[in-house]
């Protein structure tokens, strides 16, 4: 038998090119990808623009494939001869606070299904520090989501007015925003509470500068009303596990027989305050902290908290980013988002032992 020519294949030592991979010296199509990955081409377009439609295996596998291929929707291919700059930021008041690691997961992974880089600016709680990374940021990216923001209204509203911009957890008027409704589990929380015999409950309140416990507050004061339990604010306190002692102490202090916290930093602090001062969890007091970060379950005890979907505010605030500065890619245009989330019991609640 001759040999092939230089450079050909040997079809009979099963040698040949990956029917599935093209030519490199073409242009991958989103039809390349679809064929290499066995699902038709829309299914494609969904994973990569709008992921939250189709199964999560599914999504990565497609991810994957158009990552091994080099695929470059036409749209990014002249964003980048228009002078976009294929990048977003992302602005997060702490990146210690294992609450926005998965939110910021849930951009990357979206940002890189869509071809774009992701920047992730520490703001520092400041409200200061986020307007002059916004400020900084007009000419180095083509968008930005605010997770948390510190800012005002009137500084979001013109920050938005400077650049395409979406908020997650931060309602101000006129900016498309994702919620994450923290307040919808507040009411489980506190019949949960009032199931165990409690009847003078404790908040222990996060930054006077986070919409989103200002919100908290009103709904538990409406709550309280509502339920004649006693309620009593304790607080502000900065959302990290230091500010945890100081919390515990003010909820003794309160006379309260269980207390809510306004992120679990803060109750896997007064859970360590409080094993230290001989306050036994949940037979003295009971305790229910919010976002069901990493780690919550680990306590001792295992914390009660609101559990919250964290990564997929992440992946939706990207798609109504990118619908919006990049609408080649799918997207969303929808102007507002509210995403459930639950109370999840664990070890760190109990029935009061002397009801009052």
């Amino acid at each position: 038998m001759e040999n092939a020519a230089a450079g050909d294949p040997r079809p009979e030592l099963g040698i040949g090119p990956d029917p599935h991979r093209p030519d490199a010296s073409r242009t991958v199509t989103i039809r390349d990808v679809a064929s290499a990955a066995g699902v038709a081409v829309s299914t494609v377009s969904r994973a990569l623009s709008n992921p939250d439609r189709v199964n999560a295996a599914t999504r990565e596998r497609i991810a994957r494939i158009a990552q091994d291929l080099n695929y470059v929707p036409s749209s990014q291919a002249r964003a980048l001869s228009s002078g976009r700059t294929l990048a977003v930021a992302i602005l997060v008041p702490d990146v210690t606070n294992p609450f926005y690691f998965d939110i910021i997961r849930g951009t990357q992974n979206q940002l890189k299904a869509a071809g774009y880089t992701q920047l992730l600016v520490d703001t520092e709680e400041s409200a200061e520090v986020e307007a002059e990374a916004l400020h900084r940021l007009r000419r180095t990216c083509d968008g930005v989501v605010l997770v948390a923001s510190r800012l005002d209204d009137a500084g979001v509203v013109d920050a938005a007015k400077r650049l395409p911009l979406v908020t997650i957890n931060r309602d101000a008027p006129g900016v498309p925003s994702v919620i994450i409704d923290t307040p919808g589990s507040l009411r489980p929380a506190l019949e949960h509470l009032a199931s165990l015999g409690h009847r003078h409950i404790a908040y222990v309140a996060g930054p006077t500068s986070s919409w989103s416990n200002g919100v908290r507050l009103t709904v538990l004061r409406g709550l309280a009303q509502d339920t004649g339990l006693k309620l009593s604010i304790v607080g502000p306190f900065t959302p990290m596990t230091s500010s945890g002692a100081a919390a515990a102490d003010a909820v003794l202090n309160s006379g309260a027989s269980a207390a809510l916290a306004f992120n679990d930093l803060i109750a896997i602090g007064m859970l360590q305050r409080f094993a230290s001062r001989g306050v036994r969890i949940p037979d003295d007091l009971s305790l229910v902290g919010c976002d069901d970060v990493f780690g919550a379950d680990f306590c001792n005890p295992p914390l009660t908290t609101i559990s919250a979907p964290t990564e997929q505010a992440g992946r939706v605030a990207i798609s109504m980013l990118l619908g919006r500065v990049a609408p080649g890619l799918g997207g969303t245009t929808r102007e507002r988002a509210i995403l459930p989330t639950h109370l999840t019991v664990r070890d760190s609640t109990g029935q009061r032992e002397d009801p009052v």
